[in-house]
């Protein structure tokens, strides 16, 4: 698919147009963003070093951490430069490569957690054979899947969005190069390629979602049927960390992604402020503060 070549850059509103709101906000985003980072790189640095640590469950979570860092510096460097200098212009080449990295690591993030179910459903439910149904070529080989379809994905969703005209306008109401308010600036061209990433969207969601389903409910009944109440309590702490991010990052991602954009009543930005900056800083505090290997290794 040939990208558009009517335009040569864009303008991101950002979150405020009011200037004595500049200051203040790249405060916060800036504070943010070093704990971000300080918090998922040093939780891939613990999970390297510590050999207590080197098991399927944190070979999983490093990577996800890794991804948290990465999808978080596809958004926040742009939006700090533009909050401290006031310049909110973009090229078309910027916008392309920060949709194409946002999706990618979207994308793997949501493939990472269906990984992370499976490994909980392994770790609790076949507690015996955990070891021999993930070894460390098969851990390997699921990582590295999800970042192929993340990759596949990302090419399918950035062709689409940049795959017509832009004559409307070139001002993005956003503070990012996201799908939907790139869309609304295409013409009358775009009703395929809607649904084309709204199908593509879809399989994602469901596919993903659906493992991480049938994993939790194996792990439920599982859970259940344990006569020891130390094991029962031992497993559901072991697993609500994750359930916590998997809440934080799929709630925020269907009501952006799969709702009908009329239903959003003018909150997109606060959701995806949520789902971009505010979830990859927590997933690392959630980790530390409810896993009691982690922060023995810490």
């Amino acid at each position: 698919m040939r990208f558009n070549d009517t335009v040569r850059g864009f303008i991101l509103l950002g979150l405020a147009e009011s200037p004595g709101m500049q200051l203040p906000l790249f405060v916060v985003f800036l504070l943010m963003y070093v704990l971000t980072l300080l918090g998922n790189v040093g939780m891939m640095a613990l999970v390297r070093s510590d050999r207590g640590l080197h098991t399927p469950m944190y070979f999983f979570l490093s990577h996800f951490s890794f991804v948290d860092a990465c999808y978080s510096t596809v958004i926040m460097p742009n939006l700090l430069v533009s909050l401290a200098s006031g310049n909110k212009d973009i090229s078309f080449a910027g916008c392309v490569a920060q949709l194409y990295s946002f999706v990618f690591f979207g994308i793997a993030e949501c493939y990472l957690l269906a990984i992370m179910a499976y490994d909980r459903y392994a770790a609790v439910c076949n507690p015996l054979r955990y070891v021999v149904m993930l070894p460390q070529a098969v851990c390997v080989q699921l990582v590295s899947t999800s970042y192929v379809l993340g990759v596949l994905y990302a090419a399918i969703y950035t062709g689409c969005t940049f795959g017509g005209s832009f004559r409307k306008s070139n001002v993005i109401d956003h503070f990012f190069c996201d799908v939907s308010p790139l869309l609304k600036l295409s013409g009358s061209d775009k009703f395929i390629r809607e649904r084309v990433m709204f199908a593509f969207v879809s399989i994602n969601g469901i596919s993903t979602s659906g493992i991480i389903v049938v994993s939790y409910l194996y792990i439920l009944s599982t859970v259940l049927r344990m006569r020891s109440t130390q094991s029962r309590s031992r497993a559901f702490n072991t697993c609500a960390s994750h359930l916590m991010v998997i809440s934080l990052f799929y709630g925020t991602g269907f009501f952006m992604y799969l709702l009908p954009s009329s239903s959003h009543k003018g909150l997109d930005k606060v959701a995806s402020v949520f789902y971009t900056l505010v979830t990859p800083l927590l997933n690392p505090l959630i980790y530390c503060l409810r896993n009691r290997e982690v922060k023995e290794a810490f």
